[in-house]
């Protein structure tokens, strides 16, 4: 791992808040920890942080909301971890903001492994596959290079992470901002909810790897997260298009005349 890396580790249980810091710590980070979930909220503001742990069952506020307070100014990856194993708290995990979760007890080499597939992420405007040429109404985003895409009114820069959709600035995580480049290269051609998994891990795509229907599920609840920042609907889509069974694809370009559907509130 690269200087300047920080971890921040949020959990009031001691042993397994020593166990994390001495994964990240080998990990190549520099690593704080915070014992409260209001604790972790202003190191994670005073820090900027790569990367945070962040239990669930906190002793002021729960790790949701920790999450969800977080996001609103940190693109940190965010690793929960939770002693409950049920789908639905999960679930509630990823959709507050969460990038991954590991589930009380784990191996620290399986913790290590998930925050090492997150800084695998290309972050100089590289791209995995090449993007498919524009032509035609079943056209895939006009590009330059792989770092600037536009599509139905969204600009996308991959070099200055940012995201605007008709002019106004979107708040995305790593995460979101990483699945939508992921289409944006693909354009019209159908990425799997297993191929979306293996490109947060930064394996090509045809590598053969497993993915668990948790993994998939997860991909599901990312997009549903994005597609509801960009103000997009799974009915008509103007930018993320599911293909039932299958996985997504980017919906196909529209006329000047239809691109500024009403957003949803």
């Amino acid at each position: 791992m690269s200087e300047s890396r920080v971890g921040l580790v949020i959990e009031d249980d001691h042993d397994i808040r020593e166990l994390v810091r001495v994964v990240l710590t080998q990990a190549g980070f520099e690593v704080h920890v915070a014992t409260t979930g209001s604790a972790g909220v202003a190191a994670a503001r005073a820090l900027d942080p790569t990367v945070i742990t962040l239990d669930l069952g906190l002793p002021d506020i729960d790790g949701y909301e920790v999450a969800r307070q977080v996001r609103q100014f940190s693109d940190a990856y965010i690793v929960m971890l939770t002693a409950r194993a049920e789908e639905l708290d999960t679930l509630i995990g990823l959709e507050s903001g969460a990038d991954d979760y590991l589930t009380k007890p784990f191996r620290p080499r399986e913790l290590r492994a998930r925050v090492a597939a997150m800084m695998r992420r290309p972050r100089g405007g590289g791209a995995a596959d090449p993007a498919p040429k524009a032509g035609g109404s079943d056209a895939g985003p006009e590009h330059e290079g792989n770092s600037l895409y536009k599509h139905n009114g969204l600009e996308f820069n991959y070099d200055t992470r940012s995201v605007s959709v008709d002019g106004e600035d979107l708040q995305l995580t790593r995460t979101e901002f990483d699945l939508l480049y992921a289409l944006l290269q693909a354009g019209r051609v159908v990425r799997t909810k297993a191929d979306l998994v293996r490109r947060l891990r930064n394996e090509p795509y045809d590598v053969g790897t497993y993915t668990s229907e948790a993994d998939e599920r997860s991909i599901e609840v990312h997009m549903g997260n994005l597609r509801r920042k960009l103000g997009d609907t799974a009915q008509n889509p103007r930018w993320l298009q599911t293909v039932r069974g299958v996985g997504y694809r980017l919906a196909p370009a529209q006329n000047a005349s239809t691109q500024k559907p009403q957003r949803e509130s």
